[in-house]
């Protein structure tokens, strides 16, 4: 899991949004039928690296939608006991950075 949390931020920080996405979503995946709030906070940073992309494309008002998801799954970084909690929270310190500087 770590090897992915590293290279979903190498691609985040490269501005390589869809390359991480498909990072993180490698561990996602075979978990998304799972209820685990570990799992859904992981669909959030995945959504969040999507709405990254959007907003490369131009498609502003899509990554604002996809945007909002990533908030819904945010709060569950407090909810949860992983082995991870600390690389989640400066994930997410991170993530939230680059959303101040984006353009929207």
């Amino acid at each position: 899991m770590y090897k992915y949390l590293q290279e979903f931020t190498l691609c985040l920080q490269e501005e390589r949004f869809y390359d991480a996405h498909e990072a993180l979503e490698a561990v996602w995946f075979p978990l998304r039928f799972e209820k685990g709030k570990e799992v859904k906070l992981l669909k959030g940073f995945i959504n969040a690296a999507v709405s990254f992309e959007l907003l490369k494309r131009g498609r502003a008002k899509q990554s604002k939608k996809v945007w909002a998801n990533y908030l819904k799954y945010r709060p569950l970084l407090f909810e949860i006991h992983s082995q991870y909690q600390n690389d989640y929270y400066q994930l997410s310190r991170f993530i939230e950075t680059l959303k101040t500087h984006s353009r929207h």
